[in-house]
């Protein structure tokens, strides 16, 4: 199986922590020069001097940048991309804050669609002509469950996350004949600072504790357990290797089987 990412540049986004940061340690583990891109430049330097390093050519660095400043994002990737071209995108971005959908305000919409669609579509448009170039590129982008199932309480993240499920499925169709894949990962209950603070929040607003939250949580699990930032970021990785050049256009849970829908 040809998982060699050797020559291969990746942008990871949202590489601070969590599945980012994980994704982005696979990504150099398989060869890849890899820049990770959040928000946090203090972060980011540590996340980029402790990826692994398998080969003496590989090259990593950050990217500091707010994805809700449009103006600013387009132009760090450009001038980055300017540089070396990128041939691997990973589209990964905080969810919004917890709530219902008949209570977030107009601007709550906006404020989410522009950090994951507008914020998406900047993104592949400054890269597309590298790996164009290339005749290879992988664009994956990490969402959630709830582009098949929404989740209770995350109306405006469940609304924004199946618009970027969708523009994913219809850049697969336009970017295939390219030797461009692009596939989305779903990511189920993952230990990570925004599940701790969904488990927080449930918790204060039912009056129950975070123990209980989480075990009525862990119940429609399958796998009776949380998942990891690894587990996810092992199947990322896959989908950006040669070996997945026939995967075009899938949405891949990753939730330990708690997704009941086909």
């Amino acid at each position: 199986m040809d998982l060699n990412l050797t020559g291969k540049h990746a942008l990871v986004c949202g590489a601070s922590e969590g599945i980012g940061r994980a994704a982005a340690h696979e990504l150099a583990a398989l060869g890849a020069d890899v820049t990770v891109l959040a928000r946090r430049a203090s972060v980011l330097e540590d996340v980029a001097q402790a990826l692994p390093q398998v080969h003496g050519a590989q090259r990593h660095g950050w990217l500091a940048v707010d994805m809700d400043d449009g103006a600013t994002l387009q132009r760090k990737v450009q001038s980055l991309v300017a540089g070396s071209r990128v041939q691997i995108l990973v589209n990964n971005t905080a969810g919004p804050p917890p709530g219902p959908a008949c209570t977030a305000s107009p601007e709550d919409y906006l404020r989410t669609f522009q950090r994951h669609v507008v914020g998406g579509q900047i993104l592949v448009q400054a890269v597309l002509d590298g790996m164009k170039e290339a005749a290879f590129g992988r664009i994956v982008n990490v969402i959630s469950t709830s582009v098949r199932e929404p989740i209770a309480n995350l109306g405006v993240s469940n609304t924004v996350r199946g618009a970027v499920a969708s523009w994913a499925k219809t850049l697969a169709s336009e970017l295939g004949p390219h030797g461009i894949t692009v596939n989305s990962v779903l990511p189920g209950y993952t230990q990570t600072g925004r599940l701790a603070a969904i488990i927080a929040g449930n918790a204060q607003r039912s009056g129950r504790s975070e123990a209980e939250v989480a075990a009525g949580m862990l119940a429609a699990v399958p796998a009776g357990r949380f998942g990891t930032p690894d587990e996810t970021a092992a199947a990322i990785a896959f989908l950006c290797s040669p070996a997945a050049a026939y995967i075009n256009g899938v949405t891949l849970a990753v939730d330990g089987g708690r997704t009941r829908a086909l």
